[in-house]
Protein backbone atom coordinates (compact mmCIF):
# COMPACT_ATOMS: atom_id res chain seq x y z
CA UNK A 1 0.00 0.00 0.00
CA UNK A 2 1.01 3.09 -0.77
CA UNK A 3 1.95 6.04 2.03
CA UNK A 4 -0.69 9.14 1.50
CA UNK A 5 1.22 12.76 1.64
CA UNK A 6 -0.08 12.78 5.16
CA UNK A 7 1.71 9.83 6.12
CA UNK A 8 4.91 10.99 4.33
CA UNK A 9 4.67 14.28 6.31
CA UNK A 10 4.19 12.94 9.40
CA UNK A 11 7.33 10.96 9.59
CA UNK A 12 9.50 13.98 8.44
CA UNK A 13 8.05 15.64 11.21
CA UNK A 14 8.83 12.81 13.56
CA UNK A 15 12.64 12.81 12.50
CA UNK A 16 13.07 16.47 12.32
CA UNK A 17 12.04 16.40 15.85
CA UNK A 18 14.24 13.70 17.25
CA UNK A 19 17.24 15.52 15.30
CA UNK A 20 16.29 19.23 16.58
CA UNK A 21 15.01 18.61 19.72
CA UNK A 22 11.66 20.69 18.83
CA UNK A 23 8.50 20.64 16.81
CA UNK A 24 7.29 23.27 14.23
CA UNK A 25 3.61 24.82 14.47
CA UNK A 26 1.58 23.44 11.94
CA UNK A 27 1.61 27.06 9.93
CA UNK A 28 5.26 28.15 10.15
CA UNK A 29 6.98 28.13 7.29
CA UNK A 30 8.98 25.33 7.67
CA UNK A 31 5.88 22.76 8.26
CA UNK A 32 4.99 24.62 4.94
CA UNK A 33 7.91 23.37 3.15
CA UNK A 34 7.95 19.71 4.78
CA UNK A 35 4.42 19.40 3.66
CA UNK A 36 5.28 20.56 0.13
CA UNK A 37 8.31 17.93 -0.08
CA UNK A 38 6.36 15.12 1.26
CA UNK A 39 3.36 15.53 -1.82
CA UNK A 40 6.85 15.60 -4.05
CA UNK A 41 7.78 12.66 -2.21
CA UNK A 42 4.90 10.57 -2.61
CA UNK A 43 4.77 11.34 -6.23
CA UNK A 44 8.22 9.52 -6.65
CA UNK A 45 7.20 6.46 -4.26
CA UNK A 46 3.98 6.42 -7.03
CA UNK A 47 6.34 6.61 -10.12
CA UNK A 48 8.38 4.16 -8.50
CA UNK A 49 5.47 1.58 -8.33
CA UNK A 50 4.72 2.35 -11.92
CA UNK A 51 8.10 1.93 -13.30
CA UNK A 52 8.07 -1.10 -11.16
CA UNK A 53 4.95 -2.52 -12.81
CA UNK A 54 6.14 -1.88 -16.57
CA UNK A 55 8.86 -4.02 -15.81
CA UNK A 56 6.93 -7.34 -15.65
CA UNK A 57 4.90 -8.16 -18.12
CA UNK A 58 2.02 -9.63 -15.60
CA UNK A 59 1.73 -5.96 -14.59
CA UNK A 60 2.41 -3.70 -17.73
CA UNK A 61 -0.37 -2.03 -20.14
CA UNK A 62 -0.70 -0.04 -23.21
CA UNK A 63 2.98 0.67 -25.05
CA UNK A 64 4.74 -0.87 -22.29
CA UNK A 65 3.44 -4.50 -22.28
CA UNK A 66 3.60 -4.22 -26.37
CA UNK A 67 7.32 -4.00 -25.84
CA UNK A 68 7.10 -7.06 -23.68
CA UNK A 69 4.93 -9.22 -25.95
CA UNK A 70 7.60 -8.01 -29.00
CA UNK A 71 10.69 -9.57 -26.92
CA UNK A 72 8.42 -13.31 -27.53
CA UNK A 73 7.71 -12.20 -31.34
CA UNK A 74 4.24 -11.30 -30.69
CA UNK A 75 2.35 -7.90 -31.46
CA UNK A 76 -0.99 -6.20 -30.57
CA UNK A 77 -3.43 -7.54 -32.40
CA UNK A 78 -4.96 -4.60 -34.74
CA UNK A 79 -8.28 -3.26 -35.03
CA UNK A 80 -10.01 -4.12 -38.52
CA UNK A 81 -12.90 -2.69 -40.51
CA UNK A 82 -16.28 -5.26 -41.47
CA UNK A 83 -16.57 -5.80 -44.86
CA UNK A 84 -19.69 -6.83 -46.93
CA UNK A 85 -22.22 -5.75 -49.78
CA UNK A 86 -24.26 -2.92 -50.06
CA UNK A 87 -27.12 -3.67 -52.23
CA UNK A 88 -28.72 -0.41 -53.93
CA UNK A 89 -32.05 -0.60 -55.76
CA UNK A 90 -35.39 1.10 -57.71
CA UNK A 91 -38.91 0.30 -57.55
CA UNK A 92 -39.63 0.18 -61.52
CA UNK A 93 -37.20 -0.34 -63.67
CA UNK A 94 -35.50 2.04 -65.92
CA UNK A 95 -34.23 2.09 -69.56
CA UNK A 96 -30.55 3.41 -68.96
CA UNK A 97 -27.75 2.26 -66.63
CA UNK A 98 -27.34 3.84 -63.12
CA UNK A 99 -23.73 4.08 -61.77
CA UNK A 100 -23.10 3.57 -57.94
CA UNK A 101 -19.72 5.25 -57.74
CA UNK A 102 -16.96 3.85 -55.41
CA UNK A 103 -17.01 5.83 -51.64
CA UNK A 104 -21.21 5.77 -51.57
CA UNK A 105 -21.66 6.37 -47.87
CA UNK A 106 -24.71 4.25 -46.50
CA UNK A 107 -25.75 3.94 -42.52
CA UNK A 108 -27.47 1.82 -40.03
CA UNK A 109 -30.02 3.83 -38.05
CA UNK A 110 -27.63 4.21 -35.18
CA UNK A 111 -24.92 5.93 -37.59
CA UNK A 112 -22.51 2.93 -38.13
CA UNK A 113 -21.13 4.49 -42.10
CA UNK A 114 -20.25 1.84 -44.44
CA UNK A 115 -18.59 3.10 -48.35
CA UNK A 116 -18.79 1.35 -51.62
CA UNK A 117 -14.72 0.10 -52.33
CA UNK A 118 -15.78 -0.27 -55.93
CA UNK A 119 -18.01 1.12 -58.54
CA UNK A 120 -21.01 -0.77 -59.75
CA UNK A 121 -23.87 -0.65 -62.55
CA UNK A 122 -27.20 -1.12 -62.28
CA UNK A 123 -28.16 -2.22 -65.42
CA UNK A 124 -31.17 -1.31 -67.65
CA UNK A 125 -33.90 -3.33 -66.75
CA UNK A 126 -32.68 -4.50 -63.64
CA UNK A 127 -34.02 -3.54 -60.26
CA UNK A 128 -30.83 -3.94 -57.87
CA UNK A 129 -27.20 -3.90 -58.01
CA UNK A 130 -24.79 -5.40 -55.61
CA UNK A 131 -21.52 -3.89 -54.56
CA UNK A 132 -18.61 -4.32 -52.21
CA UNK A 133 -18.42 -2.55 -49.13
CA UNK A 134 -16.52 -2.04 -45.62
CA UNK A 135 -17.09 0.03 -42.69
CA UNK A 136 -15.86 3.18 -42.47
CA UNK A 137 -14.27 2.55 -38.59
CA UNK A 138 -12.75 -0.25 -37.33
CA UNK A 139 -14.44 -2.42 -34.82
CA UNK A 140 -17.01 -5.09 -34.23
CA UNK A 141 -19.34 -2.61 -34.34
CA UNK A 142 -18.95 -2.69 -37.91
CA UNK A 143 -20.17 -6.67 -37.68
CA UNK A 144 -24.01 -4.74 -38.56
CA UNK A 145 -27.05 -7.58 -39.09
CA UNK A 146 -28.36 -8.23 -41.82
CA UNK A 147 -31.45 -5.54 -43.78
CA UNK A 148 -29.79 -2.87 -40.89
CA UNK A 149 -28.17 -0.41 -43.76
CA UNK A 150 -30.69 1.52 -45.12
CA UNK A 151 -29.83 5.44 -44.51
CA UNK A 152 -27.71 7.11 -47.62
CA UNK A 153 -25.72 9.90 -46.79
CA UNK A 154 -25.84 10.86 -50.51
CA UNK A 155 -28.45 9.33 -52.55
CA UNK A 156 -27.07 8.18 -56.00
CA UNK A 157 -28.69 9.60 -59.19
CA UNK A 158 -31.80 7.38 -59.98
CA UNK A 159 -31.28 5.07 -56.75
CA UNK A 160 -33.97 4.70 -54.36
CA UNK A 161 -32.94 2.47 -51.80
CA UNK A 162 -30.54 0.40 -50.01
CA UNK A 163 -29.70 -2.87 -47.59
CA UNK A 164 -27.30 -5.06 -46.67
CA UNK A 165 -28.58 -8.62 -47.56
CA UNK A 166 -26.37 -10.39 -45.47
CA UNK A 167 -24.30 -9.73 -42.22
CA UNK A 168 -21.20 -7.15 -42.15
CA UNK A 169 -18.53 -9.46 -40.91
CA UNK A 170 -14.99 -9.18 -39.80
CA UNK A 171 -15.16 -6.02 -37.70
CA UNK A 172 -12.60 -6.42 -34.66
CA UNK A 173 -11.59 -3.99 -32.02
CA UNK A 174 -8.04 -3.69 -31.56
CA UNK A 175 -6.63 -6.55 -28.94
CA UNK A 176 -7.35 -5.28 -25.35
CA UNK A 177 -4.09 -5.67 -23.01
CA UNK A 178 -5.54 -8.46 -21.17
CA UNK A 179 -6.11 -10.53 -23.97
CA UNK A 180 -2.40 -9.94 -25.20
CA UNK A 181 -1.28 -10.36 -21.80
CA UNK A 182 -2.67 -14.05 -22.28
CA UNK A 183 -0.73 -14.45 -25.10
CA UNK A 184 2.32 -13.16 -23.88
CA UNK A 185 2.16 -15.44 -20.68
CA UNK A 186 0.88 -18.22 -22.87
CA UNK A 187 4.43 -17.79 -24.80
CA UNK A 188 6.04 -18.07 -21.41
CA UNK A 189 3.90 -21.39 -20.02
CA UNK A 190 4.29 -23.14 -23.72
CA UNK A 191 8.02 -22.41 -24.46
CA UNK A 192 8.65 -22.92 -28.27
CA UNK A 193 11.40 -25.55 -28.93
CA UNK A 194 11.45 -25.35 -32.75
CA UNK A 195 10.07 -28.93 -32.18
CA UNK A 196 6.83 -28.93 -30.18
CA UNK A 197 3.28 -27.35 -30.97
CA UNK A 198 3.46 -24.74 -29.95
CA UNK A 199 7.02 -23.69 -31.40
CA UNK A 200 4.27 -23.95 -35.36
CA UNK A 201 1.19 -21.92 -33.30
CA UNK A 202 3.22 -19.31 -32.01
CA UNK A 203 5.29 -18.80 -35.39
CA UNK A 204 1.96 -18.92 -37.42
CA UNK A 205 0.50 -16.36 -35.18
CA UNK A 206 3.78 -14.07 -36.14
CA UNK A 207 2.33 -13.97 -39.48
CA UNK A 208 0.28 -11.44 -41.03
CA UNK A 209 -3.33 -12.24 -40.97
CA UNK A 210 -3.40 -15.06 -39.13
CA UNK A 211 -5.43 -14.82 -36.33
CA UNK A 212 -5.74 -18.31 -34.20
CA UNK A 213 -3.44 -21.36 -34.83
CA UNK A 214 -3.88 -24.85 -33.64
CA UNK A 215 -1.16 -27.61 -34.45
CA UNK A 216 -1.71 -31.43 -34.27
CA UNK A 217 1.30 -33.17 -34.37
CA UNK A 218 1.78 -36.73 -35.67
CA UNK A 219 -1.73 -37.34 -37.66
CA UNK A 220 -0.32 -39.13 -40.20
CA UNK A 221 2.31 -41.00 -38.16
CA UNK A 222 5.87 -39.94 -36.20
CA UNK A 223 7.21 -36.34 -38.05
CA UNK A 224 3.85 -35.06 -39.00
CA UNK A 225 2.29 -32.08 -38.30
CA UNK A 226 -1.14 -30.50 -39.24
CA UNK A 227 -1.52 -26.89 -38.45
CA UNK A 228 -4.94 -25.14 -38.43
CA UNK A 229 -5.07 -21.68 -38.81
CA UNK A 230 -7.73 -18.90 -38.63
CA UNK A 231 -8.29 -15.31 -39.67
CA UNK A 232 -10.06 -12.58 -38.06
CA UNK A 233 -12.73 -12.94 -40.00
CA UNK A 234 -12.63 -16.99 -39.82
CA UNK A 235 -12.06 -19.49 -42.82
CA UNK A 236 -8.68 -18.19 -44.46
CA UNK A 237 -8.56 -18.04 -47.95
CA UNK A 238 -6.04 -19.98 -49.95
CA UNK A 239 -3.81 -17.56 -50.78
CA UNK A 240 -3.31 -17.01 -47.08
CA UNK A 241 -2.60 -21.12 -46.72
CA UNK A 242 -0.15 -21.25 -49.42
CA UNK A 243 2.15 -17.96 -48.13
CA UNK A 244 2.13 -19.79 -44.57
CA UNK A 245 2.86 -22.40 -46.25
CA UNK A 246 5.82 -21.44 -48.03
CA UNK A 247 6.66 -19.39 -44.85
CA UNK A 248 6.43 -22.36 -42.37
CA UNK A 249 8.79 -24.45 -44.82
CA UNK A 250 11.76 -22.54 -44.31
CA UNK A 251 10.99 -22.41 -40.49
CA UNK A 252 10.04 -26.13 -39.98
CA UNK A 253 12.55 -29.32 -38.21
CA UNK A 254 14.24 -31.27 -41.07
CA UNK A 255 11.97 -34.24 -42.44
CA UNK A 256 8.78 -33.16 -41.10
CA UNK A 257 6.04 -33.35 -43.29
CA UNK A 258 4.35 -29.96 -42.31
CA UNK A 259 0.71 -28.96 -43.56
CA UNK A 260 -1.54 -25.77 -43.56
CA UNK A 261 -5.26 -26.39 -43.51
CA UNK A 262 -8.19 -24.59 -43.14
CA UNK A 263 -10.18 -26.04 -40.48
CA UNK A 264 -13.52 -27.42 -40.81
CA UNK A 265 -16.45 -24.86 -39.97
CA UNK A 266 -18.58 -25.79 -37.28
CA UNK A 267 -21.98 -24.01 -37.82
CA UNK A 268 -24.13 -23.28 -34.72
CA UNK A 269 -27.47 -21.85 -35.33
CA UNK A 270 -29.08 -19.74 -32.59
CA UNK A 271 -32.74 -19.02 -31.59
CA UNK A 272 -32.99 -16.93 -28.44
CA UNK A 273 -35.86 -15.04 -27.03
CA UNK A 274 -35.36 -11.88 -25.44
CA UNK A 275 -36.70 -9.54 -22.93
CA UNK A 276 -35.63 -5.72 -23.54
CA UNK A 277 -35.08 -4.24 -20.41
CA UNK A 278 -36.87 -0.42 -19.37
CA UNK A 279 -36.58 1.63 -22.36
CA UNK A 280 -35.47 -0.30 -24.95
CA UNK A 281 -37.77 -1.98 -27.78
CA UNK A 282 -37.36 -5.25 -28.57
CA UNK A 283 -36.36 -3.88 -32.06
CA UNK A 284 -33.58 -2.28 -30.50
CA UNK A 285 -32.48 -5.24 -28.29
CA UNK A 286 -32.75 -7.94 -31.22
CA UNK A 287 -30.20 -5.86 -32.81
CA UNK A 288 -27.87 -5.53 -30.63
CA UNK A 289 -27.88 -8.97 -29.93
CA UNK A 290 -27.77 -10.36 -33.23
CA UNK A 291 -24.89 -7.65 -33.45
CA UNK A 292 -23.19 -9.58 -30.38
CA UNK A 293 -23.64 -12.41 -31.09
CA UNK A 294 -21.97 -11.78 -34.80
CA UNK A 295 -19.01 -9.97 -33.07
CA UNK A 296 -18.17 -12.87 -30.90
CA UNK A 297 -17.61 -15.49 -33.94
CA UNK A 298 -14.09 -14.73 -35.29
CA UNK A 299 -11.61 -16.84 -35.88
CA UNK A 300 -10.79 -16.66 -32.67
CA UNK A 301 -12.49 -19.60 -32.08
CA UNK A 302 -10.63 -21.88 -33.74
CA UNK A 303 -10.76 -25.09 -31.84
CA UNK A 304 -12.52 -23.48 -28.64
CA UNK A 305 -15.62 -25.11 -27.43
CA UNK A 306 -18.96 -22.57 -27.49
CA UNK A 307 -20.74 -23.01 -23.85
CA UNK A 308 -24.51 -21.75 -23.62
CA UNK A 309 -22.92 -20.23 -20.51
CA UNK A 310 -20.59 -17.94 -22.25
CA UNK A 311 -23.18 -16.57 -24.97
CA UNK A 312 -25.50 -16.28 -22.10
CA UNK A 313 -22.76 -13.83 -20.46
CA UNK A 314 -22.39 -11.92 -23.53
CA UNK A 315 -26.33 -11.24 -23.94
CA UNK A 316 -26.72 -10.60 -20.18
CA UNK A 317 -24.16 -7.72 -20.34
CA UNK A 318 -26.12 -6.02 -22.99
CA UNK A 319 -28.10 -2.58 -21.33
CA UNK A 320 -31.15 -3.12 -23.85
CA UNK A 321 -31.27 -7.13 -22.40
CA UNK A 322 -33.47 -7.60 -19.16
CA UNK A 323 -33.61 -11.45 -19.95
CA UNK A 324 -33.08 -14.66 -21.96
CA UNK A 325 -33.80 -17.96 -22.87
CA UNK A 326 -32.42 -19.99 -25.64
CA UNK A 327 -34.37 -22.04 -27.43
CA UNK A 328 -31.49 -23.74 -29.60
CA UNK A 329 -28.48 -24.96 -29.12
CA UNK A 330 -29.93 -26.87 -25.92
CA UNK A 331 -26.17 -28.03 -25.79
CA UNK A 332 -22.39 -26.82 -25.29
CA UNK A 333 -20.90 -27.03 -29.01
CA UNK A 334 -17.99 -29.38 -27.64
CA UNK A 335 -14.38 -28.33 -29.02
CA UNK A 336 -12.42 -29.81 -31.94
CA UNK A 337 -8.87 -29.00 -32.31
CA UNK A 338 -9.66 -29.27 -36.35
CA UNK A 339 -12.88 -27.10 -36.66
CA UNK A 340 -14.20 -23.53 -36.30
CA UNK A 341 -17.08 -22.83 -34.62
CA UNK A 342 -19.30 -20.42 -37.26
CA UNK A 343 -22.25 -18.62 -36.54
CA UNK A 344 -25.21 -19.68 -39.01
CA UNK A 345 -28.85 -18.27 -38.47
CA UNK A 346 -29.62 -16.30 -35.83
CA UNK A 347 -32.99 -16.27 -34.45
CA UNK A 348 -34.30 -13.29 -32.21
CA UNK A 349 -38.17 -13.63 -30.80
CA UNK A 350 -39.86 -11.78 -28.24
CA UNK A 351 -40.02 -13.38 -24.40
CA UNK A 352 -43.43 -14.21 -24.00
CA UNK A 353 -44.27 -15.22 -20.32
Amino acid sequence: MQKTIDEIYQEMLSVFAGASGYLPNASCDLAARLYAAAAQIQGLYLQAQWLLDQSFPQTAGGVYLDRHAQLRGLSRGVATCAVGTLRFGISTAVSGDLTIGSGTVCMTGDGIRFATTDDVVLRAGQLYADAPAAALEPGKRGNAAAGTVTIMAAMPVGIQACTNPAAFSGGDDAESDDALRERLLDSYRRLPNGANAAYYEQTALSYNGVAAAVAVRCPRGVGSVDLYVATDAGLPDETLLQALNKFLQEKREISVDLRVLAPTPAPLDISVAVKPASGYTFAAASAQVDEALRGAFTGAMLGREVTLASLGNLLYSLKSVQNYRFLSPTADLTASATSLPQLGTVTVTEWRS
